[in-house]
């Protein structure tokens, strides 16, 4: 009974949430000129708040508890590497998309985790309002705390809406980041076998 009376509760939470953000988006539709009021308009508050929290879902997952879900024992001491994992998030600055490819590698010791629970905490981290610095820094982060490998690599290539629809405007841009932790710091060979795997198209 107390499950669902919890369940209940996150729900009357959820449509309060979409009620607030609803009546800011009428706000700012009325505040652009437009006539919140005309029948194209007249659900587009509910449907964007709506969507806002669906993009930002982000900030009511936990991705050490993702990680720490599927973490398996295993004597292998190779490169892991999941690329092409995309990405898809809001920049901070201007609240407008910014969106790509992630590449994530570990080398594990003792421990490998999950394949799926990469992407999940990718997009953990990416449904924020981010920046790509940042968002490329806590994904190694998390990944390195949970399974304490022997290294750990992380590049994002992304185009940025805020660059291609607003400011200079220049529509071909891609922005790369990236981090490494560990022997892909330490050691040249292991770094370029990394972005050689990223770069090779074996599928």
């Amino acid at each position: 009974m107390k499950k669902k009376n919890n369940l209940v509760k996150e729900e009357q939470n959820k449509e309060e949430t979409t009620l607030r953000i609803s009546d800011a988006y009428q706000k700012i539709i009325t505040d652009l000129g437009e006539d919140a009021g005309r029948e194209g308009l007249l659900k587009t508050p509910e449907r964007a708040a709506k969507a806002m929290q669906f993009l930002t879902q982000g900030y009511e997952q936990n991705p050490k508890a993702i990680l720490e879900s599927a973490l398996f024992n295993e004597d292998y001491s190779e490169m892991v590497i999941v690329k092409d994992i995309e990405v898809y998030s809001l920049c901070e600055h201007h609240m407008l998309p910014f969106f790509g490819k992630a590449h994530v590698a570990y080398i594990p010791k003792g421990k490998i985790v999950g394949l799926s629970k990469i992407p999940r905490v990718v997009d953990a981290f990416a449904r924020r309002l981010q920046v790509q610095e940042r968002l490329t820094l806590e994904i190694r982060d998390a990944i390195n705390e949970a399974l304490q490998p022997e290294g750990v690599a992380v590049v994002l290539e992304c185009s940025h809406m805020c660059m291609q629809m607003r400011g200079v405007q220049k529509q071909n841009s891609v922005t790369t980041s990236s981090a490494f932790t560990g022997v892909f710091l330490e050691n040249d060979s292991t770094r370029k076998e990394f972005i050689n795997l990223v770069q090779a198209r074996l599928h």
